[in-house]
């Protein structure tokens, strides 16, 4: 993967729409139906206002009874025609509804579906401006653009078909005179869709820079970065604005030219319409209604106008929000039908993260049951990476990480956090409730189960609002109460082998010591694989592996290592003389 997410193809983008409304096909059939009946009602009216105009010219009979008959008839077709259009607009935001709601549940359950190691490696700002702006651009289309597109088509039909079925002669000449309409549009469409894409990549692309700001916030600053950053979001910023303007600049030209356009049918059938009835070729009533249908027809086409110029830019989001679908699915190995045991083993691995230089190189290790093993090195050597594959997070392009012999990368996640589970600083509390927060880690969880987890990482379940299972929670938890709450999902999991890397690195010494203390109730009775930042952690240790530049250099236990005069040896040393 190249750090981008792939767009879907217009052939891609047809087929999954078509799915969608596949999915929904009675909604839609209802619509079409419903909008037919609409728009053939929408007939009458100006039919009868034909006759209203020959019956006056003719001058016959009862001339003012059969005025008030055909004009009370056209008043009943306006309110059944408003009557239908109103049923037929509800029940297509009804179906926009529900297909926004499948566009974005798969949008999520793709997202979730991400590898790990995929999803790292991926700007952050263009799959949130494609979770965000795109879906929600997408979802509001599909609310109003089916019900209003679909309205239009049907009226627009109907009223070409009634001008051609009153005068052959006037429905083409409007026909003809639609050749412009049709011209914009092409001319348009052709250029639209790069250019939303354009939008909507420079929009991710800056939402990425300003994610990127925002955290790595504390590096910036220390670092002296500010200026640098502030250039980064400058220059995505005009690049952006660029391409806005160059969708704009589409939008300029367009417009323009098809409100011009559309006047023309009208203008058009008048011109010829007149030179016929002065010719006594037509009536004036025939001349009128074909120049009410075709005035009429100005509303369905100047919707679809403005829905042409919303769909390419929905049409992009579209595209991006189906790319999701061409990234490659993770491949897990069938849930072993027997008990894979607890004992890891790495042989001989390599692993890179752009393929152009391996960060590990022929690790070989093994972890016994209830070991408690430190990882120990200068920054850099490859301790925190070596975490990640022992966790499945990533696997080697050489050689195996594997639990009981089964690949740790290839276990399905349940089945994963059964045996690993890798504890970071990082942790993330939902804005949820307690019970649901817990229950991410064990579903069929019991109220007595989650009040032993929180119990055990030494949260007080009598204060605190720990007995409220049912209370929402979110960003209002401080730092240590976050950590325990993760920490108690670890509890519920029940993995026999932890992996600590910096779980407590960016809490303070208070916030810090409450949570070491919570980590020893987890920690107590499992494998415990520890990425050692402070040599007091590997003394603890009952081996210590040394990494160096990528590869593992020694192994042993405190003393043995410290006898050996190593590289261990001298980073013992260095840090008592400190």
């Amino acid at each position: 993967m190249n750090g981008q997410l792939p767009v879907a193809t217009p052939a891609e983008v047809r087929a999954a729409a078509i799915r969608d409304l596949g999915a929904d096909r009675r909604a839609v059939a209802g619509i079409i139906l419903v909008n037919g009946l609409a728009a053939a009602a929408g007939l009458v009216a100006p039919w009868l206002l034909g006759r209203i105009i020959d019956t006056i010219r003719a001058g016959d009979g009862n001339v003012l009874g059969a005025v008030d008959r055909l004009a009370f008839g056209a008043l009943v077709f306006t309110v059944v025609q408003t009557v239908l259009s109103w049923w037929a607009l509800k029940i297509g935001y009804r179906f926009g509804e529900r297909t926004a709601a499948r566009v974005r549940e798969r949008f999520l359950n793709r997202t979730l579906a991400l590898p790990p190691r995929s999803a790292d490696h991926l700007p952050a700002g263009d799959l949130i401006a494609r979770g965000s702006t795109d879906a929600s651009l997408v979802a509001s289309t599909l609310r109003s653009a089916v019900p209003e597109v679909l309205v239009a088509i049907v009226h627009a039909l109907f009223l070409i078909v009634a001008v051609l079925v009153l005068d052959p002669r006037l429905g083409l000449c409007g026909i003809v005179c639609l050749i412009g309409v049709a011209a914009a549009v092409r001319w348009y469409v052709r250029r639209a869709r790069p250019a939303y894409l354009a939008v909507a990549a420079t929009g991710a692309e800056l939402a990425d820079a300003v994610a990127g700001t925002e955290k790595g916030a504390r590096t910036i600053e220390l670092l002296g970065l500010e200026r640098r950053r502030q250039e980064v979001t400058e220059n995505a910023i005009t690049r952006a604005r660029s391409a806005r303007l160059d969708a704009l600049w589409l939008r300029t030209v367009l417009f323009p030219w098809a409100d011009i356009s559309l006047a023309l049918p009208v203008v058009g059938v008048l011109l010829v319409g007149g030179a016929l009835y002065f010719n006594e070729l037509v009536s004036l009533g025939v001349v009128v209604t074909a120049t009410v249908y075709l005035r009429q027809l100005v509303g369905p086409l100047d919707t679809l106008m403005l829905w042409i110029e919303q769909l390419q830019g929905a049409g992009a989001s579209y595209a991006r929000v189906e790319g999701l679908a061409d990234l490659p699915a993770e491949n897990h190995a069938a849930a072993p039908t027997r008990t894979i045991g607890d004992r890891i083993q790495v042989t001989n691995a390599h692993y890179s993260y752009t393929g152009a230089r391996d960060v590990l190189r022929g690790i070989d290790l093994q972890v016994q049951p209830g070991e408690r093993l430190a990882i120990v090195g200068t920054s850099g050597a490859g301790k925190s990476t070596l975490a990640r594959l022992l966790a499945g997070l990533d696997r080697p392009h050489t050689g195996s990480v594997t639990i009981g012999g089964t690949p740790v990368a290839e276990l399905p996640p349940e089945q994963l956090r059964e045996h690993v589970v890798l504890i970071t600083q990082d942790h993330h509390v939902f804005h949820d409730t307690i019970r649901d927060n817990l229950l991410i880690a064990k579903p069929d969880a019991s109220d007595a189960e989650l009040y032993a987890a929180l119990t055990a990482v030494g949260a007080d379940v009598g204060a605190d609002g720990w007995n409220e299972l049912d209370r929402q929670i979110g960003d209002d938890l401080d730092d240590a109460s976050a950590q325990q709450l993760s920490l108690a999902r670890v509890v519920l999991a029940n993995p026999h082998t932890l992996i600590l890397d910096e779980a407590t690195a960016l809490l303070d010494p208070k916030t810090a010591r409450r949570t070491e203390q919570s980590l020893a109730g987890v920690l107590r009775g499992r494998t415990v694989i520890a990425i050692a930042h402070r040599l007091q952690t590997a003394h603890d240790a009952d081996r210590i592996a040394v990494m160096e530049a990528g590869q593992l250099v020694e192994l042993g236990t405190h003393d043995e290592l410290v006898r050996a005069d190593g590289v261990y040896g001298r980073l013992w040393r260095a840090w008592h003389a400190e």
